[in-house]
């Protein structure tokens, strides 16, 4: 646990300038956690407790945005790791989905990918649009002239939650497989999936 503010950890961050609604990368002292709050106990808990082991055993990356006009606030954060969109073994809607913007020649069994595994805004950050800005700084990221990676798709294993869905469909993403498909898919029932796979284009940037 490590949300008792003592130091800095090996925590990656930025600060979320509330006067220009923009963001920005800093180089201060890790903020404190411990009174992030976004609404979800499990998102809660891994910022809390659970992120700097992932990032310890590089499991995945997590960037913390604050308010340096209230005492550095934590705001949001996000969690992102390798991974890769594999079309070999999905239905053929699916596939076609995918591949649908890519030339024939071009087709892969699995395409570079980078999975966005945890994301939240504090609950007194929410509606004030911080989540599509957020959303818009990883694609950007991973879209400039100084991307380091091929990185073709934006996955998220979205919380099985009208809110949250209604959330990424705004931001462009789009179901992997209908509901019924990816229930079969997963041998589970429609009721039964936690979680549904999303996946952005990058290319809808280029």
């Amino acid at each position: 646990m490590y949300s008792d503010c003592d130091g800095p950890t090996i925590i990656f961050y930025t600060t979320f300038i509330n006067s220009t609604n923009s963001l920005r990368f800093t180089a201060q002292s890790v903020p404190c956690f411990s009174d992030f709050n976004c609404g979800n106990a499990d998102l809660n808990e891994f910022l809390k407790n659970d992120a700097l082991p992932f990032q310890s055993q590089l499991l995945g990356v997590t960037y913390v945005f604050t308010d340096d006009t209230q005492n550095n606030q934590v705001v949001c954060f996000f969690t992102i790791s390798n991974d890769g969109l594999r079309v070999d073994t999905l239905y053929n809607s699916a596939k076609k989905k995918v591949n649908k913007s890519i030339p024939h020649p071009k087709h892969m069994r699995v395409y570079p990918a980078v999975k966005i595994g945890r994301l939240g805004v504090d609950e007194k950050y929410h509606s004030k649009g911080i989540g599509t800005d957020l959303m818009d700084f990883i694609k950007k990221w991973f879209t400039d002239g100084g991307n380091k990676t091929g990185c073709k798709f934006l996955l998220v294993d979205a919380y099985n939650d009208p809110n949250v869905l209604k959330y990424y469909e705004r931001n462009g993403f789009v179901y992997l497989m209908n509901t019924d498909r990816e229930a079969e898919y997963y041998r589970k029932k429609e009721e039964e999936l936690d979680t549904r796979i999303m996946f952005f284009d990058l290319m809808q940037l280029i």
